[in-house]
């Protein structure tokens, strides 16, 4: 529960200051006419519609299993990461060209230095937003924070750039050189993005440190004499482990039922959110040639 009202806070929040930089830098482009500006401001209005999104995605996320979706609805998340990255996708390609119209044909910045103390106002705010995120992801793994945390980034280094071609303004080419600059940043994010969510969609395997320590754990729980077949993935917030237990023969039902829930529980504490599935077997089939396990450790 703890969670979902952090993922739900960074969600409103990353809406909330998208829709301030918005007004911000509207009108420091309108005083400037600068195309940097105006780069940061297209940028800054595909983060409300996508913040808007991974809003609705983090809720939808959290539904609990029903029916019809008896792993729950965490793919919400990386299905809005994936949606967002063609978002950003799309303004860097505008950028582009319009940067290298601008290049060709070069305008004066109006008003630099109101642009450059409106653009310093953005920068803190954003700075501020990321920090926020990056306490929630470390907090919760939600890959739609995470997506999100790293467009505010490259929205954070756009604005860097564009306060220096404001402080440079007397060269007339830099402007629209660095809103191309920009441009090629927030693609990268976006091919970024894309990645992350199709590796979730595909059912990935968790970060090897991850798999390790989840070895680790079944290992050191009594009377456990090894597993195999360990096959993990995460969907949204919920990750996803499971194995073979190996035990020793003689246990009777009962004992191998209580170790089980030892090694699921000792899993559950050290990985929130973690849906663990395990199929008991006999150590003594660890060595029979007609055993087969794929994918074993």
């Amino acid at each position: 529960m703890q969670t979902y009202r952090l993922v739900k806070l960074a969600s409103y929040a990353s809406v909330a200051v998208a829709s301030l930089l918005l007004l911000i830098k509207i009108t420091a482009w309108l005083r400037t006419d600068s195309v940097s500006i105006l780069a940061s401001l297209l940028d800054s209005a595909l983060d409300i519609a996508a913040s808007l999104m991974i809003a609705v995605a983090v809720h939808i996320a959290q539904i609990p299993p029903d029916k019809e979706h008896r792993f729950g609805h965490g793919n919400a998340e990386p299905l809005a990461s994936l949606a967002q990255s063609v978002f950003i996708a799309g303004s860097a390609f505008y950028l582009v060209i319009y940067a290298i119209d601008r290049l060709l044909t070069p305008q004066a910045i109006q008003h630099a230095d109101a642009g450059v103390w409106y653009m310093v106002i953005s920068l803190l705010m954003t700075l501020g937003l990321i920090a926020f995120q990056r306490y929630v992801i470390a907090k919760t793994h939600s890959s739609a924070i995470k997506a999100d945390s790293l467009h505010y980034l490259t929205d954070m280094a756009s604005t860097l750039l564009v306060i220096v071609s404001l402080l440079l303004s007397q060269y007339q080419w830099l402007d629209p050189l660095l809103a191309l600059a920009i441009a090629l940043w927030i693609l990268r994010s976006a091919i970024q993005i894309a990645q992350e969510a199709a590796n979730q969609l595909l059912d990935r395997e968790l970060p090897e440190d991850q798999r390790y320590e989840m070895q680790q754990i079944i290992l050191s729980i009594p009377k456990v004499r090894g597993f195999n077949d360990l096959r993990t993935y995460q969907s949204g917030p919920n990750r996803f482990a499971q194995f073979d237990l190996e035990l020793d023969d003689y246990l009777t039902l009962k004992e191998a039922h209580h170790i089980t829930e030892e090694v699921t529980q000792a899993l559950k504490t050290r990985f929130e959110g973690l849906d663990v599935m395990i199929h008991q077997e006999p150590v003594s089939l660890k060595n029979d040639p007609q055993h087969h396990t794929w994918g074993k450790e």
